[in-house]
Parts: structure tokens; sequence; C-alpha cells
């Protein structure tokens, strides 16, 4: 292995944490200067290039890669390292400078928000195989397209609340922003009807949301699929079905205690694949790791792959 392979490559969002990643970048470089000699760095301009930086990197000789963001940053700088046909996955380190609003992948891996402590693990972590999901999907032209996704990709409510999210282009920061969105935006959405296969069984009707996990953290904290295990083989599914507004409002704690698979009205299932489509012709919308992809039928999976991820 070169000298390059053995450096760290950053890819640095500016925007992320409201600007904060941009403005306190040059105090985080002088501690990574110490730290980690020999590292390179680049900034995002534009949706999708924290993909294309990671491709670059890899293509440069770099074998380390973090990104420097919350969750969407996350999101695309594996999309670029799943991708790519150059280097094997086993060749790869990849983790996260958590410094955005979102940072629920994180929390399944203990990954600190502390530059001190996180700079501790850089230098004497451990390194685990996470699985990797895959959502195939139709984006608004009507061809398919494939995303990957390291934590929880959701479909009807969750989807709907990331679009609508997007579309007003709401500074979400925080769990209780977070929360606040999810309460506002449920007095405009109606139940989707949609039919659901997964592992030889279906399941059809009117449901408030679809939930696939490889990890357990989402929307600043919820855990809507309390048995993700990033290493099991398997997706956490989670169906919540035909609830009423004032039963997601009741049982809003259940969101953050990984009880909801306690409400009668709730499936937890793990399983290998899941398909979802229209029940009757109402859209099916997707979401992945907080980050809106399209619509349906949609397919869910892991890759045969794993990411080698550190952490402490």
């Amino acid at each position: 292995m070169d000298s390059t392979a053995r450096h760290w490559f950053f890819i640095v969002n500016p925007a992320a944490g409201h600007g904060w990643a941009g403005r306190h970048w040059p105090e985080i470089a002088a501690q990574l200067d110490q730290h980690l000699p020999g590292y390179q760095f680049a900034f995002t301009t534009h949706r999708g290039h924290a993909a294309d930086l990671a491709e670059n990197a890899l293509q440069n000789g770099f074998r380390c890669i973090a990104a420097v963001g919350g969750d969407g940053t996350n999101n695309e700088a594996v999309n670029g390292l799943m991708r790519q046909n150059l280097v094997p996955l086993s060749d790869i380190l990849y983790t996260l400078l958590p410094v955005g609003t979102g940072n629920d992948w994180i929390r399944t891996h203990g990954i600190p928000r502390k530059l001190r402590l996180w700079l501790q693990m850089a230098s004497g972590g451990t390194v685990i195989e996470q699985e990797v999901g895959i959502v195939d999907f139709m984006q608004d032209e009507g061809r398919e397209q494939r995303r990957y996704f390291v934590n929880v990709a959701g479909l009807a409510y969750d989807a709907f609340v990331v679009q609508y999210s997007e579309q007003n282009k709401s500074r979400v920061g925080g769990s209780l922003m977070y929360l606040a969105l999810i309460l506002f935006c449920l007095f405009k959405y109606r139940l989707s009807n949609m039919r659901v296969r997964f592992d030889g069984q279906e399941r059809s009707g009117l449901y408030y949301t679809i939930n696939a996990g490889v990890c357990r953290y989402s929307g600043g904290g919820m855990q809507v699929v309390p048995h993700a295990d990033p290493q099991d083989g398997l997706l956490a599914l989670t169906l919540a079905g035909k609830l009423s507004k004032g039963g997601v409002l009741l049982n809003t704690w259940r969101f953050y205690n990984a009880s909801i698979g306690r409400h009668p009205k709730v499936e937890l299932h793990q399983v290998r694949h899941i398909s979802v489509e229209s029940g009757d012709g109402t859209p099916v919308l997707v979401e992945a790791d907080g980050e809106f992809l399209g619509q349906g039928p949609v397919r869910i999976s892991l890759d045969e792959r794993r990411l080698r991820v550190l952490r402490p």
C-alpha cells in the first residue's frame, strides 16, 4: 500500500450544520494537520457532488475516506463508494465526521461529535463491516434508478415529510425541529393504499408508513426500526397500518423508546427483500437516509458487499 492510500481524504460539505462546517473548517483543518498529516480535502459545491468526490479520491489513490457533514452528505459519499468499480470495498475504510443538523447514522455506531474524541477514534478506532441497502425506484421521468443507503429508507408518510421539507426548503435541525415538521405534515397527509411483498409474504391495505432499516435511528433519534442490526444480514421492516391522526399523536412517544412494535397496528419483520407498489394508483413515495428519491414501484434489498466503517 502506497503512502497516499494510508492517508485520509475528507469530503467536506461547507453547508452542513446551516453553514457551520464551512465557517469552522479552518479550525478543524488545523487539528487535522496535527493529528492526520498528509490528509487532503475537497468541498462539495452542489447536490450529488460528494459521490463524485468519493470516486475521484479513490482514483487518486486514497483508500481512507471521511465525509464531513450530516446524514445527507454521508449518503452521497457512500453512494460514490458503492457505485464505483475501480476499488474493492474490502480495500476502503470509511467514516463520518459529523457536523450536520441530522446525525442519525452515527448513533448506531457511537461515532463521537466532538472533534477531540473523533481524532482519537481516527487513530485508534475499530473497524466493522456494515451492510448497505439498495433502493430501486422510479424518478419523475419514468426512469428506473438505484440508490444505496446505510441507515433507513422510508415510504409513504416518511417520504412525504422529506419531500415537503425539500420542496419548501425547510431548515430542519435537531430532533425537536424534525418532530415539529412531522406533526405539521400529519394534517396534510392522506394514507396510501399499498401492496407490500417480503420474503414470500404479502400485505395490502392503507399504510401510514413503511420503513426498511439497516441501522436503528432516523428523524433525529427516532427508532422506527428498533430491531435493525447493521451486521445481521437482514433488513428491519416496520409496517404501520391504518393509524388515525389522533392515534399517531398519542403514540409519538413510541417513536423514541423502541416500543413502536407493541402497537397493535404495527408489524416488525426481519427480511431479505421488500417490494412495494400502489394499490390504488396513488404514487408511493420513497426516501433514503433523509434524501427524497422518487416513487414506486419500489424494491429494497441488501447489497452482497459490505462497507468497512471506522468507529470507536
